[in-house]
Order: structure tokens, then sequence, then C-alpha cells
């Protein structure tokens, strides 16, 4: 019977230090002050908003992370606070073993830049409007005309078909939306404008005009044409 308690007592002693060592261990731990902080950028190299920007939003304007207790900080609030600025899509916010605060950011992805009068921004990948940037202009089509309700998505995903096409997106450089919906484009090293048409069938006419310019490139025919029409799909006619 003695020896049944002793075994309890031992059992009782030996989970009291447990306990008493993991709750010093941790209150030790959450009094200790951040090491440094540090931003990492995924995706494309170019930035469009400084490191030095996202890192004083990472430490709310201290003079550095190391004055900041790890018990202070509240991680969600930190990445609320990066993702509401407009160049950022994504972040995620933690703290390393080593009491490193990281940042690791995804960039909005500019897909075009559109001219409305004095007013000048981009269209992200998403659909969204993302602001120009001081630090790095994209080299995207430039767009101008009227963009609504009506024919926003549309042209939203006239943008991505561009962007995702390694051909189109170092060929067409510019983009003008005309009254009746239609729209012309330019191409980066020829002087002939593209009659692209409504925004129907985009895919179907792109193909069409890549193989009509991998043909005619051939023979340097392309720098005697004014137009290439594509509003018909299945054939691109041109005009001299």
């Amino acid at each position: 019977m003695k020896r049944f308690n002793w075994t309890n007592i031992r059992l009782v002693l030996m989970l009291g230090v447990v306990v008493f060592l993991f709750s010093f261990t941790s209150k030790r731990n959450e009094n200790r002050k951040l090491t440094k902080s540090m931003v990492v950028f995924v995706g494309d190299n170019a930035l469009f908003i400084k490191r030095e920007t996202v890192n004083k939003l990472l430490i709310e304007n201290k003079e550095n992370a190391s004055s900041i207790q790890k018990d202070k900080l509240d991680l969600n609030k930190l990445e609320r606070s990066l993702d509401s600025n407009d160049l950022i899509e994504k972040s995620d916010v933690f703290v390393s073993i080593d009491g490193v605060l990281k940042a690791v950011v995804k960039q909005k992805t500019p897909i075009a830049r559109v001219f409305n009068g004095n007013d000048s921004f981009y269209i992200d990948y998403e659909g969204g409007r993302m602001p120009l940037s001081d630090n790095f202009t994209a080299r995207v089509p430039l767009v101008s005309g009227v963009i609504n309700k009506k024919n926003n998505e549309e042209l939203d995903q006239l943008f991505r078909v561009i962007y995702d096409d390694d051909f189109l997106k170092k060929n067409i450089i510019a983009i003008q939306i005309m009254p009746n919906g239609s729209l012309k484009m330019l191409n980066r090293n020829f002087d002939y404008q593209i009659d692209f048409g409504k925004i129907i069938n985009a895919e179907r006419k792109f193909k069409d005009y890549k193989a009509f310019f991998q043909k005619a490139v051939l023979d340097s025919s392309l720098y005697k044409y004014k137009k290439i029409d594509l509003r018909f799909t299945k054939q691109v006619v041109c005009t001299k």
C-alpha cells in the first residue's frame, strides 16, 4: 500500500515539474524579443513595391524588429495590413524558431495598363485595379478607350490570353477600345494596325494571326501592310 502511494506521489511530482518547466519555457519564449525582420518576394523578380516599404508595414513603423516582443505580435493583423496594400496580392507572416519575423510576399501581376484621361493604372491578372509603381514599370499593352461593367470581364480575359502567350505578350503593345466595342491593336516591330473586331472568338483570331505572322515574316512582307484584318475567323485580310 505504501509502495503504491509513493509511486503516485512520484508521478504527481514529475508531472508538476514538467508543467513548471513548460510554463517557464513558454513564458520565457514569449518575453523574448525578435532578432530581426525579413521580407521574401515570390514569383516575378520585378519589385513594384520596395522591400523597405513592406518591412515598415511588417514592424508597424518601429525602428527595427529587435524592439518587438513575441507576445506582442498579432500575425493575422500583420498579414491583413500587408494584404491591404494595392500592390500586394497575398502575404504569409510568421516567426521562425530563431526569432526572425518573416513575411513571404506575392505581388499583384499587371497584365495591361489603362490610360483614362489624366488617370493611368494597371489591370492585374485577377481583373482588379492596380496602381502604378514608382519602383518599376511593367511592359504590358497600353489600353485606351472605355472600360465598363459591360466589357470589363471580356477584356480581362483578353488581357490574360495575351499575357499567357509568349508571342502575343512580346508583340502586342497597344489596344484601343472603339466606341462600338471593337478593338484596334498595334504590333511592337511593325507599323500596321490590327483590326481585331469585337471581343468574340479571341483565341481563334489570335491563332489565325500567329499563323499568318510566322509565314509572312519569312518573306518580309509584313513591312508592306498598313492593316491586318482579323474580324472574321479562319481568314486574315491584309491591306497595303
